[in-house]
């Protein structure tokens, strides 16, 4: 996943290069030219590419939830207070 964004900004920013060595070019249009065909698709793309690996990471979750719900205490805590009340000795 990553290695296709890292090549699409190489060549993205051999296009900004190329837009500012051209005798007609502008630092504008390399900015331009970064982030239209560099920063939005490339974020597009990585979103799109992680939803499988967030909707994972999501079911984990809920099956971590679920899994504890049916316990009174899945904590390994004592229930409780661990201190006695005010005047009064255990």
């Amino acid at each position: 996943m990553y290695l296709v964004a890292i090549g699409w900004i190489y060549v993205v920013m051999m296009m900004a290069a190329a837009e500012l060595a051209s005798p007609s070019g502008t630092w504008l249009g390399a900015l331009v030219t970064i982030v239209l065909y560099g920063v939005l698709p490339v974020s597009l793309l990585m979103y799109l590419m992680g939803t499988p690996m967030r909707a994972r990471a999501r079911r984990k979750r809920e099956a971590a939830v679920d899994s504890s719900a049916g316990e009174p205490d899945a904590g390994g805590h004592p229930s409780g207070d661990a201190v006695a009340p005010v005047g009064k000795e255990t």
